[in-house]
């Protein structure tokens, strides 16, 4: 999981800096108002083989998590166990096998 988010941060901060932001400044619309920069993160990240291995190996998790948040946009804090399970099951992804090598920096 460490590797996944080192990636992440790595390739996709300023994506995940802006979504976080968002979050933060619209605890009420930020479903509405930030889904262009949460799309704009699922974009960075797909592209990456450690992320779509957690993805693919943690789908329910992540859409019981992302479900819950649609159900209490207004309390995102009440999905800490969804959060919980994801982190978990993503923590016990074998990567074995996978290339987690950087990616090129873009020239």
């Amino acid at each position: 999981m460490q590797a996944a988010m080192d990636i992440t941060a790595k390739y996709c901060h300023k994506e995940m800096e802006a979504y976080g932001s968002c979050v933060a400044s619209n605890p009420s619309t930020w479903q509405h108002t930030c889904h262009k920069l949460k799309m704009d993160v699922a974009q960075c990240t797909s592209s990456h083989p450690v992320i779509q291995k957690i993805r693919q190996d943690c789908s329910k998790q992540f859409v019981e998590f992302e479900r819950c948040l649609r159900e209490n946009a207004d309390t995102p804090a009440s999905c800490s166990p969804q959060v919980a399970r994801f982190l978990s099951c993503a923590e016990t992804v074998d990567l074995s096998g996978v290339a987690i090598n950087p990616m090129p920096s873009p020239s």
